[in-house]
C-alpha cells in the first residue's frame, strides 16, 4: 500500500506494472538479499500518475567574464502504489 516516487515509466494512469528484478525482500524478521537479484520475487504496483517534480534553477558564472547562465529542468516522475510483494 506504499506510494512510492521512481523514474518516468512508459506506462499510462491506472496501468498495473510489474518489477521482477528485486534486490531484496524483508518480512519482518525475515531478510533475504539476492546476488544480484532474488530468484522469484516480484512486486506489482499500480501507476497513479505521472508528472514532473518541482523545478530546480541552474546557475552558472564567469566572474569578472560576463557570462551568465539560468536554465531551468524538471525531473519527470511516475508516482507508483505498490500493491504486493510476491517472494
Amino acid at each position: 500500500g506504499d506510494v512510492v516516487f521512481v523514474e518516468k515509466l512508459g506506462a499510462e494512469a491506472e496501468a498495473t506494472v510489474k518489477f521482477d528484478q528485486v534486490l531484496a525482500v524483508i518480512d519482518g524478521e525475515n531478510a533475504t538479499f539476492g546476488a544480484p537479484v532474488v530468484e522469484g520475487a516480484s512486486v506489482t504496483a499500480n501507476v497513479v500518475k505521472s508528472g514532473k517534480g518541482a523545478k530546480v534553477r541552474v546557475y552558472k558564472m564567469k566572474p569578472k567574464k560576463g557570462y551568465r547562465r539560468t536554465q531551468g529542468h524538471r525531473q519527470p516522475y511516475t508516482k507508483l502504489q505498490i500493491e504486493a510483494i510476491n517472494a
